[in-house]
């Protein structure tokens, strides 16, 4: 049912308090975007997410907030949606390190999700900068498509500092091998097709490393520095993570799953926001890239059920105000649904599916409401306000309490797909 035959009591307070913004040109000026610095004021970590991955808006707004970020607030890291261990040479080419035209060669196998333009502009930017612009991989490999990214650097390391373990993650790598996809929805069923003595002898070699890893921290520290062991640890943190991953997809999609279980993924994540964070210096300020559903800060539901504690809510309770959720979403146009195709590159295919207008009760009918098109809104102003109850995740809605969830919304007045090969 169109949200206009329902007076949405919000729409009133966005015609108030909502600020318009010019354009979205990531290379134009950024004067429009100053009510952003009272919204972020003295916070460590600035999410901005996206209700949809492949939006073409999203990825436009999100540039143009890196650069206000970084040259008007003075923040020092881009922390991405992307793969904690993949990170870091694209850190490197973010430096200077290699030619400019090697990018593309770097991402080729990555999942396109928009980090490529931010890491160009990156690279022009730290050319001339002052302060450079670091980034950092927060996720766990291969957006769960595979063990190998995080496991072939841990190999590397214990060859120099542990070699006794080898044998051990070799065969760790030789069964991760067998089912690598492009992501969790190429591998995760390929996972589920191996036989159970392999599924419990991978988690067994895991768990083993990970504890002597930790157990045995003393003689790593004399063999090799500090970041080099805090490194490969987190790598390993994250092939256990991700192999968790593996059983609790399986588990959800046989109707079996635990409540919230797959929120491991989350966990990790928020985990290395903080890792990042406390390796950068003291004056370390984070922008971080990722979806609507992984940076707000309450619980995620469908239909009433709990289905997700995402790394928002895990950062808001570790660092309070200095952590700050921006929500992205848009009313009308296009989005990009992921329907499951093993046959696809990256396990799924990507549906242009048209928008429907926006449901009573969510945050896009009282932006539809108010008429308000591209523009910016500080829910923090809103205590007395009854707020929006949902807000879109692609085609569908995360039902939570909107003012709670979200620092500040950023409104498209319409989306649309961006051109990405299936």
């Amino acid at each position: 049912m169109p949200a206009s035959s329902h007076r949405d009591p919000f729409a009133d307070w966005l015609r108030g308090h909502a600020v318009p913004l010019t354009h979205l040109d990531p290379e134009a000026p950024l004067d429009d975007l100053e009510p952003l610095r009272d919204l972020v004021g003295d916070a460590r970590v600035v999410a901005v997410g996206e209700n949809s991955h492949f939006i073409t808006e999203f990825s436009l707004m999100r540039r143009r907030i890196l650069r206000f970020l970084a040259e008007r607030c003075g923040f020092t890291v881009l922390a991405f949606e992307y793969g904690f261990s993949e990170g870091f040479p694209l850190d490197a080419w973010a430096q200077g390190e290699g030619a400019d035209d090697e990018l593309a060669a770097r991402l080729a196998t990555a999942i396109p999700v928009g980090v490529d333009e931010p890491l160009r502009w990156m690279r022009r930017y730290n050319a001339v900068a002052a302060e450079p612009v670091r980034f950092a991989g927060i996720d766990i490999p291969a957006a769960g498509g595979s063990l190998l990214p995080a496991l072939a650097p841990v190999a590397d390391y214990l060859r120099q500092v542990d070699p006794e373990t080898l044998p051990v993650i070799q065969e760790a790598m030789r069964i991760a091998g067998s089912f690598a996809g492009a992501s969790a929805a190429s591998a995760a069923p390929a996972w589920t097709r191996l036989p159970t003595a392999e599924q419990d002898a991978l988690s067994a070699i895991l768990m083993r490393l990970l504890i002597r890893f930790r157990a045995v921290e003393a003689l790593h520290l004399t063999r090799a520095d500090r970041r080099s062991y805090d490194t490969a640890l987190r790598r390993l943190e994250a092939a256990c993570t991700a192999d968790y991953g593996f059983r609790a997809m399986a588990a959800l999609y046989a109707g079996t799953g635990l409540t919230a279980d797959t929120s491991a993924r989350d966990v990790y994540m928020a985990g290395s926001v903080q890792w990042h964070l406390e390796r950068s210096g003291s004056e370390a300020r984070i922008v971080l890239a990722a979806h609507n559903a992984h940076i707000q800060k309450t619980p995620v539901s469908f239909n009433g059920h709990l289905t997700g504690l995402p790394m928002g809510q895990h950062l808001h309770n570790c660092l309070g105000d200095d952590y700050v959720a921006l929500a992205l979403t848009s009313p009308a146009g296009y989005t990009a649904d992921m329907r499951p195709d093993e046959n696809a590159r990256f396990g799924f295919a990507i549906d242009n599916t048209a928008l429907q207008p926006p449901e009573p009760g969510s945050i896009e009918a009282a932006f539809a409401e108010a008429g308000l098109g591209l523009s910016i809104a500080d829910l923090r102003q809103a205590h007395e306000a009854t707020g929006p109850d949902r807000i879109r995740i692609q085609s569908a809605y995360v039902h939570t309490p909107v003012l709670e969830a979200f620092d500040g919304i950023l409104n498209t007045p319409t989306s649309t797909v961006a051109d990405i090969e299936n």
